[in-house]
C-alpha cells in the first residue's frame, strides 16, 4: 500500500454502528489498496466524543468538516446516503472537491478477496461480516 491522495471516506455510521463501522474499515481498506490515503472521521471522533450529545457531535460534525476541507476527494461509499454524508456532500461541492460514489458492491468484492487471501488473522483484524 502507498501513500497518494487524501480522501475523505464517508459511509453511514449510526443505527447499526457495528455493521457500519466494519464497512467503514473496509472502505479504508479499499482505498489504501489503490494507493490513496483514507481518512474517516467517523472512525476516529466517536472514539472520544459521544454522538448522543448534541454538543459533542456538532464538535465531531464541526471537525470533519475542517478535515474534509483538507481533503483531495470524498468519496461516499455505499448506496445509503446517511443525513451525516448528505451535509459531507454539500460541504464538498461548496469546496469544489471531486465526489466519487463508490458502490457498495465494489468494497464488499474487494473486501471478499481480502478474506479469500487471509490464512492467519493479524491481531485485531478480525473478519468482518459486511455483505
Amino acid at each position: 500500500m502507498t501513500e497518494g491522495k487524501l480522501v475523505y471516506i464517508a459511509s453511514p455510521y449510526a443505527g447499526d454502528v457495528e455493521g457500519n463501522v466494519a464497512f467503514a474499515k473496509a472502505a479504508c481498506r479499499y482505498a489504501a489498496a489503490q494507493g490513496y490515503t483514507p481518512v474517516a472521521v467517523h472512525l476516529m471522533y466517536p472514539r472520544f466524543l459521544d454522538d448522543r450529545v448534541p454538543k459533542e457531535r456538532e464538535a465531531g460534525l464541526k471537525m470533519g468538516r475542517r478535515v474534509l476541507a483538507a481533503c483531495e476527494e470524498i468519496w461516499l461509499c455505499g448506496e445509503r446516503m446517511s443525513a451525516g454524508m448528505k451535509a459531507e456532500e454539500a460541504e464538498a461541492k461548496r469546496l469544489g472537491i471531486p465526489i466519487r460514489k463508490v458502490p457498495s458492491s465494489d468494497i464488499c468484492s474487494f473486501q471478499k478477496q481480502i478474506e479469500g487471501q487471509r490464512r492467519e488473522e493479524p491481531a485485531g483484524m478480525e473478519a468482518m461480516t459486511l455483505c
